[in-house]
C-alpha cells in the first residue's frame, strides 16, 4: 500500500536533528508523495527548498492565520515569486483560527486570508485551508472565490459544514484525530464524505494518531488514519488508499 501525505511540515524544527534520515525512511515505507505546507514566510521558503531537494516532495506556500499580521504586499509578492517554482502546487496553509486569543485580531486574519485567496485565484492554484472555530467566516470567504478549489485541512466541522464545502468544490482532509477516542463527530464526517473528496494527511509533526498520540508524527502513520476510515466505511484499506492518492494528485495537478 502506498501513501501520499497531503499535508506535512517537515520544515519544523522538531526534525532538525534527523531530517535527512526521516526523509530517507519515508521512501522505504512506501510514501510516494508529500505536500509540505508553509505556515510562516520562512516555512514557505523551506517548503520550496524541500521540494527542490526531494523528488517525492511538493510545496504549498502561504501564511497561517497565526502570522496574519505580517501579510502585506511585500509578503504577497514573495509568495507570488515562490509559487513560480513548478513543484509549488498550492497556496497554504491559509485561513482563520479563532481558537487562540493570542492570535491576531479576527479582522486582520480575514484580510490576510482574502489577500491569499486572491493570489490563489490569480495564479490558478488550489488552497490549503486552516479553519478552527471559524466555520461561518471561512465559508463566507470561500464563496467569494468560486473559481478557487482546495482542501479543508484537518477538518473539524460537522457533516453539514463538510457538505457545504464539498458543494464549493473542496476536498476534506483527515488526520490522526479520527483515531482518537472522542472522535465520534469526525468519524461521522469521514463516513459521509464521498470517497472522491477524501484526502489523508499527517500535519506532522502534530496530530499523531493512536497509538503514537503525543509523539512526533510522520507520514507512515497515515496507515492508521486509512485503517480507521476504511473500517468505519466498510471498505478495503487499499481501495481507500488508492482513492486518496488519486484525489491528492487531481487536486495538485500531479500526473
Amino acid at each position: 500500500m502506498f501513501i501520499f501525505d497531503s499535508h506535512a511540515h517537515y520544515d519544523d524544527e522538531s526534525f532538525d536533528e534527523d531530517r535527512e534520515e526521516i526523509l530517507r525512511e519515508l521512501k522505504e515505507s512506501n510514501v510516494i508523495g508529500v505536500l509540505n505546507c508553509g505556515s510562516s514566510l520562512q516555512g514557505a521558503r523551506d517548503s520550496v527548498r524541500l521540494a527542490k531537494e526531494n523528488d517525492i516532495f511538493y510545496a504549498a506556500v502561504g501564511i497561517h492565520p497565526e502570522y496574519a499580521d505580517i501579510v502585506d504586499e511585500g509578503v504577497i509578492e514573495e509568495l507570488r515569486e515562490l509559487a513560480k517554482y513548478e513543484k509549488v502546487r498550492a497556496i497554504g496553509e491559509i485561513g482563520l483560527d479563532y481558537y487562540y486569543e493570542e492570535n491576531p485580531p479576527r479582522e486582520i486574519q480575514r484580510v490576510a486570508f482574502v489577500k491569499q485567496m486572491q493570489l490563489a485565484d490569480e495564479l490558478n492554484l488550489p488552497v490549503i485551508i486552516h479553519n478552527r472555530d471559524a466555520h461561518a467566516d471561512t465559508l463566507e470567504i470561500l464563496k467569494m472565490f468560486p473559481k478557487v478549489k482546495g482542501v479543508i485541512h484537518c477538518f473539524s466541522g460537522s457533516v453539514e459544514f463538510s457538505r457545504e464545502c464539498i458543494k464549493l468544490g473542496y476536498y476534506i482532509g483527515f488526520t490522526g484525530v479520527v483515531t482518537f477516542k472522542n472522535a465520534r463527530k469526525i468519524i461521522e464526517v469521514a463516513k459521509d464524505v464521498p470517497i472522491d473528496r477524501i484526502l489523508v494527511e499527517t500535519d506532522c509533526p502534530y496530530m499523531a494518531p493512536t497509538p503514537f498520540r503525543g509523539k512526533r508524527n510522520r507520514s507512515e502513520y497515515i496507515n492508521y488514519v486509512l485503517e480507521e476510515i476504511a473500517n468505519n466505511r466498510g471498505i478495503a484499506i487499499d481501495t481507500l488508499s488508492n482513492h486518496t492518492i488519486s484525489n491528492t494528485k487531481e487536486l495538485l495537478k500531479i500526473k
